[in-house]
Order: C-alpha cells, then structure tokens, then sequence
C-alpha cells in the first residue's frame, strides 16, 4: 500500500510545510518535490494531483490525531477528564507543529467546495469522537441529562476551533497550551448540570 511507504510520509510533510509557507494556491508540485527530496514525478507515483496531496495529508495527520486521543482517553471513563485530553491533545498537535497549525486552520478553509467536502468526510471521525466523550457524559450523569448532543459537538468543536484560529492568525505569539484549562473549564461549566 502507497501509504506505508517512506515516500509518501515524506511528500505529506513537505506539504505541509510549503502549503503553509507558500498558501495552498501557491504551493507548486515542483516544491513539495523539493522539499520531500523527490523528483517532481515521484509525487504522482503517490497522488494524482495537489488536490489529492492536500486531502491525503489532512487524512493521514488527522487519522493519526483521533488514534492518539482515543490512546489517551482510553486511560479514564469521566467525561469531563476525557474532555480535558481532548482540548490539551487539539492544542497540543497545533503547538508542536505550526506549519500543520497554518494547513489546518487557514488553507484548508480556503479550499474549493469540492475539497471542503471531502475535508468534512474527514472531520467526521473527530466529531463522531467528541459525541461519544458527550453521550458518555450524559449516560453517566457527569454531564446535563437533557444535553443536545448535536449542539454540545458543535459548541465544543466550535471553541477549540475558533481559539485555535485565533492562535494562528495572530502569528502564534502567545501559547496555545496554556489555554487548555480556561477553554475545559469553560466548556465544563456550559456542559454540566
């Protein structure tokens, strides 16, 4: 399978860099291929055009984020402590790397309607994760028993997302882990009974 080679890990990640350095409009084939060390017809071995490249490194960077949340909440039961691994565990991806941070929040936004589709396709494995620490919560009591679902996933989504874009646009200068208690407490406090 193309994914479980070396190559294409290493096209995904100098896409990513020369997306959020370049803008995914700008961002030739020709210089991910620079990038990731490759001749530029390597790239087509793996995808068939930069569309593809830019959905494939949202899948794969997003698949490996929901795996490593659901490793660690797999630690506790509580929602609420689920909850808090989920906010530390967003910022904590976009921290420790801001060309991902940029794609993530900034380029993929700008995308066509046909990639934001297939982006959302994506995103559902994330959203689906964040209805299940709810459901629990409410199953347990943890969480408000008469709690809309749909609507707590979109508030939750909503906050993470929007401080995170927050923390971009303004060029990273302050720490987006430092806000993880404040945004949990507050999502918390909306939440429960």
């Amino acid at each position: 399978m193309k994914k479980d080679k070396p190559k294409y890990k290493l096209i995904i990640d100098a896409a990513v860099v020369v997306i959020a350095e370049n803008g995914y409009h700008h961002a030739q084939v020709s210089k991910i291929a620079k990038q990731a060390g490759v001749a530029d017809g390597t790239i087509y071995l793996y995808f068939k055009n930069k569309e593809d490249i830019l959905i494939s490194l949202f899948e794969e960077k997003m698949g490996q984020f929901v795996q490593k949340i659901r490793n660690k909440m797999s630690g506790t039961d509580d929602a609420v402590d689920q909850l808090k691994v989920l906010v530390e565990s967003h910022f904590q991806m976009l921290a420790d790397d801001h060309h991902l941070a940029i794609v993530t929040q900034l380029e993929l936004r700008q995308s066509n309607k046909d990639i934001r589709m297939r982006i959302n396709k994506v995103l559902k494995e994330y959203l689906v994760l964040i209805d299940d620490v709810l459901q629990r919560g409410v199953d347990s009591g943890s969480l408000s028993e008469d709690l809309d679902i749909r609507l707590a996933r979109q508030m939750v989504f909503g906050t993470i997302d929007e401080v995170a874009t927050s923390w971009v646009i303004s060029d990273q200068k302050y720490s987006i882990t430092e806000l993880s208690p404040g945004v949990h407490r507050l999502l918390v406090k909306g939440l429960c009974k």
